[in-house]
């Protein structure tokens, strides 16, 4: 157990502190160091590989770190006890790559589950905050409707709605875009802008789309499949233009940059 005093300091909403991932003897990556302020829209993105998904787990707690710590407003995650770690929990909302909603039950019920295993609310009043979330992704009226009756993208904003659900103060987002249509993608990542500015929460997503990334993000952390750690933190229109490390500028440019740029640290 690390002494209290050994461990790391942080105001910011999420903080990652000399994080290694790590399967058995195989490095993911190492020595992660990011800030996630309050109320940022954090990219996490690579190609494909790279760790984009292993980071979230480990964010959520699925994985456990092979070294580090991950803190939420300065409280340590990972050295937290069971019941400890509960809490932190409970402030995160999770929406997975496949959107994750039961094919059993309606969306409505999808999103009540939840309500109704954390909360001592009344079934009309679970009714009521099922069709308020609904309502906020642009899915009023399709409460009754199950997974299979609707498209892909309505899938992925009833996966927000539940994730959702419980009012978290955090908002993790796993591919969010994956296996849309342009149009269906751009209609979601307007959906997190509105999110973010209109409830006033942190949200993390993982992607490798380049139009979400430009379109949402205003911080990032890039992971180099190359060197096992990260290859750049920051906004990426800032890093597509003038990070020192080539893969970032690659990556973001989509491999047509054709002229050196003016190289930040960051």
């Amino acid at each position: 157990m690390q002494k209290k005093n050994d461990t790391p300091q942080s105001q910011a909403k999420i903080a990652v502190r000399d994080l290694t991932m790590a399967y058995g003897h195989l490095v993911v990556m190492r020595d992660l160091n990011f800030d996630v302020a309050e109320k940022d829209i954090f990219v996490i993105m690579g190609g494909s590989g790279c760790g984009k998904s292993t980071l979230l787990r480990h964010l959520i707690g699925l994985q456990e770190p092979a070294k580090g710590h991950i803190l939420y407003d300065g409280g340590d995650f990972t050295a937290a006890s069971p019941a400890q770690r509960i809490s932190f929990i409970r402030r995160f909302g999770v929406m997975y790559q496949s959107g994750a909603l039961w094919s059993s039950l309606t969306l409505a019920e999808n999103i009540a589950m939840p309500i109704e295993e954390h909360t001592e609310m009344k079934p009309q009043e679970i009714r009521d905050l099922v069709s308020y979330k609904l309502a906020l992704v642009g899915l009023s009226g399709y409460e009754d409707y199950y997974p299979a009756q609707i498209s892909g993208g309505m899938n992925k904003r009833a996966g927000i709605a539940r994730a959702m659900a419980l009012d978290p103060d955090i908002l993790f987002l796993d591919e969010p875009g994956a296996g849309l249509d342009p149009l269906s993608s751009r209609r979601l990542d307007d959906l997190i802008l509105r999110l973010r500015d209109s409830l006033g929460s942190t949200i993390v997503v993982v992607t490798h789309e380049l139009a979400s990334i430009f379109a949402i993000a205003n911080h990032s952390i890039f992971l180099d499949t190359a060197t096992r750690t990260q290859g750049a933190t920051g906004n990426p229109s800032i890093l597509r233009d003038h990070s020192e490390n080539p893969a970032v500028r690659l990556f973001l440019s989509r491999g047509e940059e054709s002229t050196s740029p003016s190289p930040i640290h960051s």
